[in-house]
């Protein structure tokens, strides 16, 4: 049963013979798209807020129309449910994307833990978990957070967002 699953990772992450994967023929979408949803819902059932903030970084950061999103978001759905751990999908983005790009799912990760106002201990450490994974150093992911972090609104009871990203 797991030869089969990691088979069926394999076949789902690799570049080709997929035609249904027209949105990418790299894999490094899927493979960050399912990492996006894995943080997600760490900490529980995504909240409206966080699908529609989820939605939008597919969209916005990786260039989709609405439909080719959805899509998108049901196969990596799909494969982070079936996923034993980070790694699969952490070895497909280094594989495909520079330093740049690695830096700006980590962005998108923090984007979206930040987007119901509060962060997890939980979601924070497969930030951390996943960063180290894609060579993000230490520094960089606490700046990220700190830079994700400032750009929101105070939070509810008065206290600063930001402030919960030291």
């Amino acid at each position: 049963m797991l030869d089969g699953l990691r088979q069926f990772i394999a076949e789902v992450v690799s570049s080709a013979g997929h035609e249904d994967r027209v949105f990418d023929d790299t894999g490094y979408r899927l493979a960050a798209t399912a990492l996006l949803i894995h943080v997600v819902s760490i900490d529980g059932e995504p909240s409206e807020t966080e699908k529609r903030k989820l939605h939008s970084l597919i969209e916005k950061r990786f260039g989709l129309d609405p439909g080719t999103a959805d899509h998108l978001i049901v196969a990596a759905t799909r494969v982070e449910g079936e996923a034993v751990d980070l790694y699969h999908f952490t070895s497909v983005i280094m594989r495909s994307v520079n330093e740049e790009g690695r830096l700006r799912i980590v962005e998108m990760m923090w984007e979206l833990v930040f987007a119901d106002g509060q962060v997890s201990e939980f979601e924070d450490n497969v930030i951390w978990r996943a960063a180290d994974l894609l060579g993000v150093s230490s520094r960089d992911r606490i700046e990220l957070k700190q830079r994700v972090a400032g750009r929101l609104p105070t939070a509810v009871g008065g206290q600063d967002i930001a402030d919960a990203a030291s």
